[in-house]
């Protein structure tokens, strides 16, 4: 992802930035009564701020946001294009100017070398890209990025930002491709009301925006009414600004000097605006809706990251691209009321006090105390507080980030996890034990404890229990039991099942979004029971996920919640027309017209996927079903072997085909496709369970249960491949060995009801025989 959403790279590395909301520079009244026009505010561009807000505009006009994007001149180009070349993998990129315009001649989408016009920059430090207009209202971003730090930093230079990858024209990566896509992988955050204007019907774009980069709306939302009443001289309570930024109010950080660390004086009665309205780009998220709202939760507009895998490590640390929020989700510093702009300048993006971040740190963190070598136990002035609280990861290749989660070296989480840890990141030439001693030896060994033990354990092999140890524990960040809670198995304990429900009611709204992706494992009857009652959740992506889970069983749904959940429906459909231009989305699309009845509109939709992406196995698969399901089994089979004949390698494709064979009792056909489908991704459970029970059902008994032995140990916490062997083993009389694989069933799923029945069988009938 990094060269993909990593195009505004350049300024992405700040920590969300805001503008609050500096009124007092306007000589004006204000009436705490006035009643407010019910007008539609507009926006009106950064400069109709600049005569009220000099200062503001003069420190904002200089900075990353002011630069984010810029239309392609001399006074805006960074990069050298005197006629040099870059070669990567062989094809010899050229950089040339003529008449005030600037080019590149690169590889083009049919793989032959193309001239082409750069129309705009995107960002400026520390690298700068440059974008290209193409038919349909499209605009790409170049691989080929220019490094704009100064020389002897290893600057002023070009670069690939795929450094050691060779993206040929028919790579989904290529930089003319979907994923290099600015309309819909970048523009939102480097212009200011950004409307993406796709067209499905014409696969197009008329994307428009009001600023071209990120202006004082960006932040503070349109500012119609806030000019009108300016000009008018007199201010209503909110001063015609429907945004709030002002995290702060009356408080102020009071330090204490006997623990030297500040705290605010006074309690924060509301959650804080900063960080959701910085979070709307500093985030990895989606989009859900074409119309951002200003001065609403974050998860009103946009469905954010949970701690995924592939996206942190087990410990909430920064492994890929996701910038800043939820890292700082997970912080301290949030959870004592820190916000933002208590660090970094909201105009200038830059640190309050300087480059220094040991200064911004020592406003709240007393140095006399602090910048001891008796709390860092390095030699005085050696480290700074970052290095050992702030760990860095390069991203597009030079783009040096810090992790906003702000946290204590833990060296022994590293032994488990694999995590990185400070100590370690600095002494590269001493290993992890080595680390582990010496943190023990400064801090003793009764350290505190630390979800990421428990997320580590949960995602390999150790069940449900150390998820549900976060998922209740009130003394960890919600962002962290939120996703412990999507990472729980079925089947479910009543005691698993318990804390879903009581998450579901939950104040955090990430918390409810966590027990709604849990819910999959219960019972039909009981998601409708739970779930019916947040159709109506106040924030929207709680209702989505509500929406799709209902969903499936809108037919059993209680009359009266039929309202919410069209209106629901309503915003999930919504939601996928606003990201219309991807197949992802259209395959949804299908998804959901399936299950409302509607097949005609269900096919155009995985139509349109395939139109969009021929290689969309998912969109293909679903087609194939929904063809099945009609009744028309030729054209299902059709659609799979049109797929197997592009792709033979995508492992989806043969396992739906199949299944589709078996339905159709050619059983040994359908077994080979099963049986490649396991083949070619044999780390797919789902994959090589049915083809295990496949061979089990067609008299292969044998078979199934030596290929399930074989390769249970690759899925430890897998409950249905476990099961399948343990019954397998079973009907054929060998008790005592099925009565060991039912026993690390029950260990890592202690309480679940059928494992029990199972287990009192097995020891029945052993019990028996004896």
């Amino acid at each position: 992802m990094s060269g993909i959403s990593g195009a505004d790279a350049s300024w992405h590395h700040v920590v969300g930035v805001v503008v609050l909301s500096l009124l007092s520079a306007c000589e004006s009244s204000v009436d705490e009564l006035a009643p407010q026009p019910m007008v539609t505010p507009t926006f009106v561009g950064s400069s109709s701020c600049q005569t009220c807000h000099a200062e503001e505009f003069d420190a904002w006009l200089g900075s990353h946001h002011a630069l984010a994007m810029q239309r392609a001149t001399t006074g805006t180009v960074l990069g050298d294009f005197s006629g040099v070349d870059l070669e990567h993998f062989g094809a010899v990129s050229s950089f040339s100017e003529r008449d005030g315009s600037f080019y590149v001649r690169t590889d083009s989408a049919d793989g032959e070398m193309q001239e082409f016009l750069i129309s705009y920059t995107f960002g400026v430090m520390p690298l700068q890209q440059y974008l290209v207009e193409f038919p349909q209202g499209r605009l790409q971003v170049l691989p080929i990025a220019w490094d704009s730090r100064p020389s002897d930093e290893g600057g002023q230079r070009w670069f690939h930002l795929y450094p050691d990858q060779s993206i040929e024209y028919t790579d989904s990566l290529h930089w003319t491709g979907r994923e290099q896509n600015w309309n819909f992988m970048c523009a939102e955050c480097h212009s200011t009301n950004l409307q993406k204007n796709y067209s499905a019907t014409n696969n197009s774009f008329d994307t428009t925006w009001s600023e071209i980069s990120i202006g004082c709306e960006g932040c503070h939302g349109p500012g119609s009414g806030h000019v009108d009443q300016a000009e008018g001289g007199h201010f209503t309570s909110t001063a015609g600004l429907r945004v709030d930024l002002d995290d702060t109010g009356r408080a102020v950080w009071e330090m204490n000097a006997q623990t030297g660390v500040a705290s605010r004086s006074e309690v924060r009665l509301r959650s804080p605006s900063q960080p959701d309205a910085c979070g709307r780009c500093h985030s990895r998220r989606s989009g859900i809706t074409e119309s951002y709202q200003y001065n609403r939760p974050l998860l009103d507009t946009h469905a954010v990251s949970m701690l995924d895998e592939l996206l942190y490590y087990p410990d909430g640390q920064v492994l890929e691209e996701v910038y800043v929020y939820g890292s700082f989700l997970q912080s301290r510093m949030y959870q004592a009321g820190v916000t933002c702009s208590d660090c970094h300048n909201p105009h200038t993006a830059k640190l309050r006090t300087g480059d220094d971040p040991s200064e911004v740190c020592s406003t709240c963190h007393l140095p006399s105390i602090f910048k001891a070598t008796e709390h860092h136990r390095h030699k005085t002035q050696s480290v700074n507080c970052v290095d050992c609280h702030m760990l860095s990861r390069e991203f597009m290749v030079i783009d040096e980030r810090r992790d906003h989660s702000f946290r204590v070296p833990r060296p022994d989480i590293t032994k488990v996890t694999g995590s990185p840890n400070a100590c370690n990141d600095c002494h590269v030439d001493r290993s992890v034990d080595w680390a582990v001693q010496a943190f023990h030896d400064w801090v003793g060994d009764d350290l505190p404890d630390h979800y990421g033990f428990e997320i580590h354990a949960g995602i390999n092999g150790s069940g449900n229990l150390p998820l549900l140890k976060v998922a209740v524990s009130a003394d960890y960040p919600g962002i962290v039991r939120a996703t412990a809670l999507t990472l729980l198995q079925s089947p479910y304990s009543r005691n698993v099942a318990d804390v879903i429900q009581d998450a579901l009611a939950n104040a955090d709204p990430m918390i409810r979004i966590g027990a709604l992706r849990a819910l999959r494992g219960l019972p039909p009857e009981v998601q409708l029971d739970w779930v019916a009652p947040l159709l109506s959740d106040e924030v929207r992506v709680p209702r989505l996920e509500a929406a799709n889970l209902i969903s499936p069983l809108r037919a059993l749904l209680p009359a009266q919640y039929s309202t919410a959940f069209g209106m629901a429906e309503l915003e999930l459909k919504e939601s996928m027309f606003a990201a219309a231009e991807r197949p992802e989305a259209q395959n949804n699309l299908g998804n959901l017209y399936a299950e409302s009845g509607d097949p005609e509109s269900s096919a155009e939709a995985f139509l349109t996927a395939l139109r969009l992406e021929p290689r969309a196995a998912a969109a293909r698969v679903n087609l194939a079903d929904l063809y099945r399901r009609l009744d028309r089994d030729e054209d299902a089979e059709n659609v799979l072997r049109e797929g197997i004949a592009d792709v033979p390698e995508e492992p989806a494709y043969h396992h739906s085909l199949g299944l589709l064979l078996v339905r159709q009792q050619q059983a040994k056909n359908g077994l080979g496709e099963l049986a490649m489908a396991a083949d070619l991704q044999p780390d797919n459970a789902r994959y090589v369970y049915v083809y295990a029970v496949a061979l089990n059902s067609l008299g292969q008994s044998d078979l199934a249960i030596d290929y399930l032995s074989s390769i249970r140990s690759d899925f430890l916490d897998n409950f249905d491949i476990h099961w399948a062997l343990a019954t397998m083993l079973r009907d054929q009389g060998r008790n005592e060995e099925a009565r060991g694989v039912a026993e690390e069933i029950a260990n890592i799923y202690p309480g679940v009801e059928s494992v029990r029945n199972l287990l009192n069988s097995l020891r029945s009938d052993t019990n028996g025989n004896r």
